[in-house]
């Protein structure tokens, strides 16, 4: 009697997006202004503080008013790697979905004046740590920029 190996199992395409979904829950916000953050957040995660297409994002949506936010989008993402005790998972730029990392985030921004105890436990979470008064001031100061320029972020 000879054994002859069963067939390789055929690629299963349900399960590839499966896996997607379950590392990249959430869609883009329908907010343009949440989607500009997320651009640029994902720039700087990926290539330095300095990307300059992260930049050309902000020139784009602020016009001559980009520095301001710019530079506390640029302050909060250095706060938040000297500060994290995990890592903050970061899907590339042009993905159209979120991880829950990226989501937190944009939730801390579009809650951080309005419902502070919330944005407080959510960046406690993402950072894996109870000590986070300063990462949350800067998520304040780029939250208020954005706003500041009619810009704000909402989810």
């Amino acid at each position: 009697m000879t054994h002859t190996p069963a067939p390789a199992p055929a690629p299963n395409p349900a399960g590839s997006a499966s896996a997607t979904l379950t590392a990249l829950p959430y869609a883009v916000p329908d907010c343009a202004n949440a989607r500009v953050a997320l651009f640029a957040m994902r720039r700087m995660g990926a290539h330095g503080l300095s990307d300059a297409r992260a930049s050309h994002a902000m020139f784009t949506a602020f016009g001559e008013a980009f520095r301001r936010p710019l530079t506390l989008l640029r302050a909060l993402m250095a706060d938040m790697a000297a500060n994290a005790a995990q890592p903050i998972a970061i899907a590339p730029c042009c993905c159209a979905r979120m991880t829950p990392s990226e989501r937190a985030l944009l939730c801390v921004l579009s809650r951080v004046e309005t419902r502070s105890e919330n944005a407080r436990l959510l960046m406690q979470d993402l950072l894996g740590q109870r000590r986070i008064d300063g990462v949350l001031a800067s998520a304040a100061a780029v939250a208020t920029a954005f706003a500041d320029e009619g810009r704000p972020i909402t989810l």
